[in-house]
């Protein structure tokens, strides 16, 4: 008997269905053996040697897999194929005592490459588990010196981490522009014209906008109309004017496919279209990849396998014809160097798997997903879209406007993965044609800010910037919500909280190490050369701690707690009359006496037009409860006055 050990039970259930009754498939129920929790783990005197320990939830598990392995004939390693799947067939042997495991990697899990890769298994890939080694104990030394002085100098049950204090601090950072952004007036000028050539089927369809692009013969930029007055002269200017087409372009655009999913563009397609986290993607993800629909989902490749190229292409023809599919395969290459070639984009494990023949099998977050993914597959290896543009100047004296329309010609890979493409019409114009004018719009606008991050914007940033990879950006977006450092707004965007920014601008100031952006991605690429046996670990290791700890000891003598974390005010205490001041907690800002701890008292800090006071006879339909009318971040909105044990929100709507 041969005995197959993999991470997850659904997985074994479906690896054991490819093979026979000579292999026994078995689960790790995950990561068996970890750095302990209540102290380092790390030996920083002896090239720091990790103590690793089996984690009390795999204690039964690791006893039941001992006596299976010593029974089987053969024991085999399959349990993911990137740095953390290489880690824990690493921890695997050692807790199993293997002296003669095989590992073997698919990237789907399919009867053909099961089958493929017990003909090919191989040992266990010492530079990954380094690499993976490297990244736990760094992570840990960060964790477990930096924590302690945020405790420290700010307050309790804080944490620091090298891609989640980055994250903070890309949240913080976009925070205050936005918070110091002053909106700039601008105003734009339409005149909505019509073509004096008759229509027989609807006077409306000779009436078109066009947009006033030119003024002397040179570009109106943005912010040059800025204000009503500017507007109104040029308006006065245009409204008695002839209005003449001096020129008519048009072309053709060729709209390329888009690649192959990666983790991270996965992640950001889910959170834009079904507004799914991107650790609810994940969690979808591996589903799918366990049950043997989709390849492997932690992946920043866009390799495909000639397998699938072929299949891919027969499939194409057939369902949506000839002209539809790519002259030949289309190959991506990953832009970042780090990316690992020799694994796969996420696919479809079999594009046969058309996603409605299969989604009554599948629920339906697993079907989206699926569906997503399998559309995306088949349109990176379909033709272009071509659209059809047309452009077209009317001239008025000094003035000249602009309108373009566009029509798809033939939708290409769109049929596939559909787009919003906004198609308009213009009546039938010829160059000199005289236009009458219908009227002119002089529009108000103001300049907007930075928009803040959501998940998809922060994981594509995070990703350009080279922090994190494929497996650390949805737990690094868990964490900095669990600790507390960032909050999610109605729109689903990031906002730091109080406790955030405090803990950002000391790491900014005090450790700019820990949070700058470059030297993160010097340590991913560090961790690359690893994996790729270019570099060791140790040294990796070495080079960071020892510049790191000695800037944390004279920092720890440096840093005021006073200065980080409190504010005077002009408040005194009811209790005792000393004066009070803002102290930062853990969940924000606070007063508090300064005769502390003889006189403890504490009040919480008034928020400023926190709560709007306007009648509502609404009812909230979940409890009962009256509804508030409540002021948040983008204005008005109806709260439960139940709150927080009813967190029922609506949309603002004025009494008429």
């Amino acid at each position: 008997m041969k005995l197959v050990i993999v991470e997850s039970p659904t997985k074994a259930k479906t690896i054991s269905k490819f093979l026979g009754k000579d292999y026994l498939v078995e689960s790790s129920f995950g990561h068996i053996r970890d750095l302990p929790i209540k102290e380092l783990g790390v030996d920083t005197e002896n090239n720091f040697e990790p103590k690793y320990v089996i984690m009390p939830k795999a204690k039964k598990r690791i006893s039941d897999l001992k006596k299976k392995a010593e029974r089987a004939n053969e024991v085999i390693l399959a349990v993911d194929e990137d740095r953390e799947g290489e880690a824990i067939a690493w921890h695997l042997a050692h807790a199993l005592n293997l002296k003669d495991s095989k590992r073997i990697v698919f990237h789907e899990i399919t009867k053909g490459a099961i089958e493929e890769a017990l003909k090919n298994p191989r040992a266990i890939d010492m530079n990954l588990v380094d690499a993976q080694q490297a990244r736990r104990v760094l992570d840990r030394l960060v964790g477990y010196k930096l924590s302690p002085l945020l405790w420290k100098k700010v307050t309790r049950g804080l944490s620091a981490g090298r891609v989640q204090s980055v994250a903070v601090r890309l949240i913080v950072e976009r925070q205050a522009e936005i918070d110091k952004f002053k909106p700039d007036e601008y105003w734009t000028i339409e005149a909505l014209l019509q073509s004096q050539a008759p229509n027989s089927k609807s006077e409306t369809l000779n009436k078109f906008q066009a947009k006033l692009v030119k003024r002397n013969g040179k570009t109106i930029s943005k912010l040059e109309i800025t204000n009503k007055d500017e507007a109104g002269k040029i308006e006065t200017d245009l409204e008695n004017g002839e209005y003449k087409v001096t020129d008519i372009r048009k072309k053709e655009i060729k709209k390329t496919p888009p690649t192959p999913f990666t983790t991270s563009t996965l992640q950001q397609e889910a959170s834009y279209k079904f507004g799914l986290s991107a650790k609810q993607t994940m969690f979808f993800a591996q589903k799918l990849y366990e049950t043997g629909l989709i390849t492997y989902h932690r992946t920043d490749s866009l390799n495909l396998s000639e397998e699938f190229l072929n299949k891919a292409h027969s499939l194409i023809k057939s369902k949506f014809g000839e002209k539809y599919a790519s002259s030949a395969p289309i190959r991506y290459k990953a832009k970042s160097k780090q990316a690992q070639e020799a694994h796969e984009a996420i696919r479809p494990s079999n594009p046969e798997k058309i996603p409605d023949e299969i989604k009554a099998s599948l629920d339906d977050k697993h079907y989206k997903l699926y569906n997503l993914i399998w559309q995306r597959s088949l349109a990176c290896q379909m033709q272009p879209a071509i659209i059809d543009s047309l452009s077209v100047d009317i001239a008025s004296g000094d003035y000249l406007f602009r309108t373009t329309c566009s029509s798809i010609k033939f939708d290409g890979f769109l049929k596939s993965y559909p787009a919003k493409i906004t198609e308009t019409i213009l009546p039938p114009l010829e160059k000199n044609d005289v236009l009458d004018l219908v009227k002119l719009d002089a529009n108000q606008h103001f300049t907007k800010p930075p928009a803040p991050y959501n998940e998809a914007s922060l994981i594509k940033i995070l990703e350009e910037y080279g922090i994190g990879r494929p497996s650390t950006y949805a737990p690094t977006i868990s964490t900095i919500q669990d600790r507390n450092y960032v909050k999610k707004g109605l729109k689903k965007t990031f906002h730091p909280t109080e406790v955030g920014v405090v803990v950002s601008n000391l790491l900014v100031k005090h450790f700019p190490q820990i949070v700058d952006i470059q030297f993160t991605a010097e340590m991913e690429e560090n961790l690359d050369a690893i994996a790729h046996g270019k570099k060791k670990w140790i040294p990796v290791i070495k080079d960071f701690y020892t510049p790191f700890i000695a800037n944390l000891e004279k920092k720890d003598k440096e840093i005021d707690k006073k200065e980080v974390t409190e504010e005077k005010t002009d408040q005194v205490c009811d209790k005792c009359g000393s004066p009070m001041v803002i102290k930062i907690g853990r969940y924000g800002k606070f007063l508090a006496c300064t005769n502390y701890p003889k006189c403890k008292n504490a009040l919480p800090i008034k928020k400023e037009e926190a709560e709007e006071e306007e009648k509502t006879d609404k009812i909230c339909p979940e409890c009962n409860s009256p509804m508030k009318v409540r002021v948040g971040r983008y204005g008005k909105f109806f709260g439960c006055s139940n709150y927080p044990k009813c967190k029922h929100l609506e949309k603002y709507k004025k009494k008429e």
